[in-house]
């Protein structure tokens, strides 16, 4: 066999690969592919002034999920395809269109990109759910007394959670406990309040900018059999801890990613972005916070590690992981933008 030969049959395999055929595909119809998720938006309502609930047509490769667990929603923003994890409200046992609701956030590039532009016919990037933040057991063998604590935008997967068990006609009993800033920030309201006269089923509200106090001993006089919370950092340590000390199981899904363990007055040195031919003086926080501060917006999903869709190389220098603080200094290695901070001078392949 020539070499010729040889390379036209490498270039050949390269192009008729699965995520090559979708490079095509994707220019005659984004919905037509071989390998790829997709998911066409065919309803949009703003029901919040912060949020934004649509839902999404997957494609045939999409297999469902499980309530509670996360999908990465892909979108492309300024011709830069961006990745955020969102967990589909919905029940688990609903056929159909996936339903998700983002909460827009100050500093959430992806966040407020689709509150502000979301529109019906928009094509999403979709990826297969994932996650353990699920019920335990099969349907007619789950704990009998659930309770689910959410804050803010940890509703969407307590609420698919609470769907999945109205569905399955759940004979025990489930309680959610809502924490949100007002009546007028809580998007679904109406659906909880309907699902509140179930037997069984009961929905309490805490509205914080109205008086109401953030989680305590108070709420939770019964923990149920299996606990699970959703929600901010403070929320979710105090449910670990009120949990823990009654030994009871509690599930936890976090979205928010940990705090760079550099403080930004103890931070030195400066982080270079080679490719983009830009630096910065290093303030502590993760490469990827530092990298869209400084105008770049390089491709990133769950932002705590989970993902792997924010990986460059370190050209030079040490990075510590915010994780586990373990600091790597190995040149030209790949690392997670979200979870690495500068440890001094860096050089990053962005």
């Amino acid at each position: 066999m020539s070499r010729f030969t040889r390379l036209a049959g490498n270039v050949i395999e390269a192009v008729l690969t699965p995520h090559a055929v979708d490079r095509y595909l994707e220019l005659v119809d984004p919905m037509v592919t071989w390998a790829d998720i997709r998911g066409r938006v065919t309803a949009v309502s703003r029901r919040t002034d912060r949020t934004v609930t649509f839902t999404v047509t997957p494609t045939r490769q999409f297999e469902g999920f499980r309530a509670g667990q996360f999908i990465q929603v892909s979108v492309v923003i300024d011709g830069v395809r961006q990745t955020r994890c969102f967990s589909p409200a919905g029940s688990q046992h609903a056929a159909g269109d996936l339903e998700f609701t983002v909460t827009a956030d100050a500093e959430g590039h992806v966040s407020k990109h689709l509150r502000e532009n979301l529109r019906v016919g928009d094509v999403l990037g979709l990826t297969p759910a994932t996650g353990t933040f699920t019920l335990p057991g099969e349907p007619g063998a789950r704990p009998a007394n659930i309770r689910l604590i959410s804050g803010g935008s940890g509703i969407t997967p307590v609420l698919s959670i609470l769907r999945t068990l109205v569905d399955e006609d759940h004979r025990g009993t489930v309680e959610l406990l809502h924490f949100c800033r007002d009546a007028d920030d809580n998007p679904y309201r109406a659906e909880l309040d309907l699902l509140a006269r179930r037997a069984g089923v009961s929905v309490n509200y805490v509205y914080t900018r109205a008086g109401g106090r953030h989680l305590g001993a108070e709420h939770l006089d019964d923990l149920g059999d299996v606990g699970f919370a959703c929600g901010p950092a403070p929320l979710l340590e105090t449910a670990k801890q009120l949990y823990s000390e009654r030994g009871v199981e509690l599930r936890v899904e976090e979205f928010a990613p940990p705090a760079a363990a550099a403080p930004s007055g103890e931070a030195t040195g400066t982080l270079r972005f080679t490719e983009a031919g830009t630096e910065v003086d290093n303030d502590g926080r993760t490469i990827l916070d530092q990298a869209e501060s400084s105008g770049l917006f390089p491709e990133s999903g769950c932002r705590m590690g989970i993902c792997f869709s924010c990986t460059a190389v370190r050209k030079s220098g040490c990075t510590s992981n915010i994780l586990t603080g373990e600091t790597d200094s190995e040149p030209d290695q790949h690392i997670q933008l979200c979870i690495s901070a500068p440890v001094g001078d860096v050089d990053v392949a962005l």
